[in-house]
């Protein structure tokens, strides 16, 4: 089977030779630029001085370029984007160095340099005259959003301010889609997948501050946005609503562009679920997201052959029956981590329902912190477990985040390549 053969199999729950295997074709299911520098130099892909491209500055993920994904035998590649969530294009490469010395390129527009305390400010359109909408602190590895809108004004709140970033899809944005599916539809066997209009990721709270705007209006306050879901509940689902309309007309637009040449696309990243349990009710999903999701799922399903991908974080077990009546088709990072969401029992009741797209490691404590033979025993196990009956895709819970040990990683690449295929 070609990569892309063996995708659309296992998301349609049919046979297949091998686990497909993803690693960076979406903003959850990547890996940190520093885990993926070291993994790329261990490899022999590149010497130690050479930097590897930081694609997305928000989360400070790596680019799993095609040199690694003929290494690891990768099966999923991304659609590109033109722009990032701080608004500028990822173009102009240069050269920059992470506080722990990995060397990288970033956008033109990143910022590198440090302020006075050594921390490296993000601008809304790469644009210093504008208030700095993220922060990665002196020796960190990631962006921390900066809220720049506290004061809630109740007069001023209107879904055009807290939509403002929600935009129809302009012609060259199509046109840009449409070469890049035809060529990787083309050129290659990779089954590809698209992150998403604008508009369809509800509630998604990395998106609330508004990284990209200069002047963010409406709730952009993450204890506020929370709070709002219960006591403006009626304002929230007229933004829904409003997101929902947007999300539709760029699903016309954009399948006009590319057709089915693509084979998923994510819908929502809002994480519903925290460690111990639920922190949105099945209750309040169901009045408030459940209607919208719904909407763009089945308008997916009537018009394209995509499959519907939502990432959702923490411990969902109870709100699976509803996700799946939503019409969601793959269920990302199935977080094994978190409360009664144990494997065995989530393929025996819901493994016909969904595709599990990650759950292949342990990213919170077996991946960075065990050893390697515990890292080689997981991922045998979670392969054998999600594996049976297909409906699985090789994935972390998760990106693979930073300092992560070499050896963990290598014992991770190997275990898989050992034991994805079928017999």
């Amino acid at each position: 089977m070609t990569s892309r053969e063996r995708l659309i199999a296992a998301i349609n729950h049919q046979p297949v030779d091998r686990i497909p295997f993803d690693l960076g074709s979406t903003s959850v299911t990547g890996i940190h630029v520093s885990s993926l520098h070291a993994l790329k130099v261990s490899l022999g892909l590149i010497a130690p001085q050479e930097p590897v491209k930081v694609v997305n500055p928000f989360l400070m993920l790596g680019e799993v370029d095609e040199a690694l994904r003929k290494c690891l035998e990768i099966d999923t590649i991304a659609l590109p984007t033109l722009g990032n969530a701080f608004g500028f294009e990822n173009n102009n490469w240069k050269p920059w160095k992470l506080f722990d010395g990995t060397p990288v390129l970033v956008p033109g527009k990143f910022n590198i340099i440090p302020d006075i305390n050594g921390n490296i400010l993000q601008y809304p359109k790469g644009d210093k005259r504008y208030q700095p909408s993220a922060c990665m602190p002196n020796g960190g590895f990631y962006h921390d959003p900066l809220i720049r809108k506290k004061e809630i004004i109740e007069s001023e709140l209107t879904i055009e301010n807290q939509t403002e970033e929600y935009t129809i899809l302009k012609e060259e944005n199509l046109r840009f889609y449409q070469a890049e599916a035809e060529r990787l539809f083309r050129d290659t066997q990779y089954g590809i997948i698209f992150r998403g209009v604008a508009g369809s990721n509800l509630g998604d709270i990395a998106h609330i501050p508004g990284c990209s705007l200069p002047d963010p209006k409406g709730i952009r306050d993450f204890e506020e946005w929370y709070i709002s879901l219960l006591t403006r509940k009626e304002f929230i689902k007229d933004v829904f609503a409003r997101m929902t309309e947007i999300a539709i007309e760029n699903l016309k637009l954009f399948y006009q562009a590319v057709g089915n040449k693509i084979q998923v696309i994510v819908v929502s990243a809002a994480d519903f679920g925290s460690q111990n349990g639920l922190f949105v009710s099945q209750e309040l999903y169901r009045e408030l997201f459940k209607p919208f999701h719904h909407q763009v799922n089945d308008w997916i399903h009537r018009h394209t052959t995509w499959k519907t991908f939502i990432h959702t974080c923490g411990s969902v077990y109870p709100l699976l029956p509803d996700l799946h009546e939503a019409g969601f088709d793959i269920l990302n990072p199935v977080q094994i981590s978190a409360v009664n969401m144990d494997p065995v029992q989530l393929k025996e009741k819901f493994g016909k329902l969904f595709t599990f797209w990650g759950g292949g490691v342990n990213t919170q404590k077996t991946l960075p912190f065990g050893s390697p033979d515990e890292v080689r025993e997981e991922v045998k196990y979670l392969i054998e477990v999600f594996g049976k009956n297909n409906g699985f895709v090789w994935n972390a819970v998760h990106n693979i985040q930073a300092k992560v040990p070499i050896e963990n990683l290598k014992a991770l690449v190997e275990t898989i390549q050992e034991h994805r295929d079928i017999h």
